[in-house]
């Protein structure tokens, strides 16, 4: 399993597919990229003999591990697409077989090292093989740790059909990264009555509590003129939108000074001329009173800037993202309670951590299926010290495959009763 889990991740990470936050909402994948692991995927579950595969129009690729005893159909999901927060593309994935604690210096940037005195839980992973990039792109282990995971199951409990499960529903999402992929899944085609996102970090995490999201997008348009003659005339809109951005963090929690159930304001793209800019936040909180408290004071900064310059126009759009999938799973908490139990098992004491963002689960749970977040191993995501132990990967290839059979447990001990 270790050998198969590590062949896979390292060809998944290296065919690029960042989503594109730019693509019309309408566009989904919003990256033609994220077609060629979709594809791949596709060809390998057919040649491994999985059922009822279909990739849709839209990206969303779905196929059946049949079951030998009646239970509730559960679905496992991973998201194919990388984030553009970083260098996504292009990437070389590297093994450190069997790590002796040394510093890693990764190869492409010398100055990018992972040293096991920065980190408890990579010095935890002394002997494991580790994969790395190779410094200068991600590595995408976020989420192809979990595709791998979860093609790896496939594989383990269709070659193993005395291992006793209900039907499992896989599906592969796009563009879960800009929160656009769960929204769109046909959950009547996925046919499943809990599910679970292979999604999280390291062993033991099993989140149930997620981000509640905003995105708020601040449009502000000037008086254009000829610098030369601009006296009197010009409205920069660049200096306004300074002016919002230099108020804010006097008054506002930002992501660099905020952790635990803390939420924040943060502005993370500014784009325009002199005559028209746009400012684009997100906002999160775990608390939709505290969600809708960043997004007041967001508006009352940008009236007041607007005040102070009649000439000026400031318009403030919030959009809503995802919505923390707490308010819904504590209304039934036996996926999350079952998952626990998997743990257990597997000899893994769950940690009920909070995820400082959201998963396609939060979008699932909100649309009447729900979808908690497992383990798979990844690390530093979303930078060039990203990495993941192969080892930890397998760890949750066992807890999903010990989830499956209680699930089946769970249907016959209701049918005894």
């Amino acid at each position: 399993m270790i050998e198969e889990l590590e062949q896979r991740l390292v060809r998944y990470c290296a065919i690029d597919t960042p989503s594109d936050s730019t693509a019309p909402d309408t566009q989904i994948p919003s990256s033609a990229c994220q077609w060629d692991l979709l594809r791949l995927l596709q060809s390998e579950l057919q040649e491994m003999g999985a059922q009822r595969i279909e990739l849709t129009e839209q990206g969303y690729l779905m196929a059946s591990l049949p079951g030998s005893h009646p239970a509730p159909v559960v679905a496992l999901l991973a998201h194919v697409d990388t984030t553009t927060q970083y260098k996504a593309t292009g990437v070389k994935p590297l093994v450190h077989r069997k790590w002796d604690g040394a510093p890693i210096v990764l190869p492409a940037d010398p100055s990018m090292v992972l040293k096991a005195e920065d980190s408890p839980y990579l010095a935890r992973c002394k002997g494991h093989d580790l994969v790395t990039a190779s410094g200068d792109t991600l590595l995408g282990a976020d989420d192809k740790a979990g595709v791998a995971i979860l093609m790896t199951l496939a594989r383990h409990l269709l070659t193993h059909p005395e291992i006793p499960h209900g039907e499992v529903r896989l599906c592969f999402t796009p563009d879960e990264e800009i929160g656009r992929g769960a929204g769109k899944l046909p959950l009547e085609t996925l046919g499943a009555e809990v599910a679970y996102t292979l999604d999280g970090g390291q062993v033991g995490e099993l989140c149930y509590e997620t981000f509640s999201a905003n995105r708020a997008v601040v449009e502000i348009t000037g008086v254009s003129i000829h610098p030369g003659y601009a006296k009197d005339k010009l409205v920069n809109a660049l200096h306004l939108a300074a002016r919002i951005l230099q108020t804010l963090p006097q008054a506002q929690r930002t992501p660099e000074t905020t952790d635990g159930r803390q939420g924040f304001l943060h502005a993370n793209e500014l784009k325009g001329t002199a005559h028209q800019a746009t400012l684009t936040f997100i906002v999160r909180d775990f608390e939709l009173e505290g969600l809708e408290a960043h997004c007041r004071l967001l508006r009352q900064v940008c009236d007041t800037v607007a005040a102070s310059e009649p000439r000026c126009q400031i318009n403030v759009k919030v959009i809503e993202q995802y919505r923390n999938m707490r308010y819904r799973l504590e209304q039934d908490m036996r996926p999350v309670d079952l998952a626990a139990e998997a743990y257990r098992r597997c000899g893994i004491e769950p940690d009920f951590t909070v995820l400082r963002g959201g998963t396609d689960g939060s979008i699932l749970t909100a649309r009447g299926l729900p979808t908690p977040n497992l383990f798979t191993g990844m690390q530093n995501f979303h930078g060039p010290l990203e990495w993941v132990s192969v080892q930890d990967m397998a760890e949750a290839v066992r807890v999903c495959s010990e989830l499956a059979q209680l699930w089946a447990e769970v249907r016959e001990e209701a049918r005894d009763a």
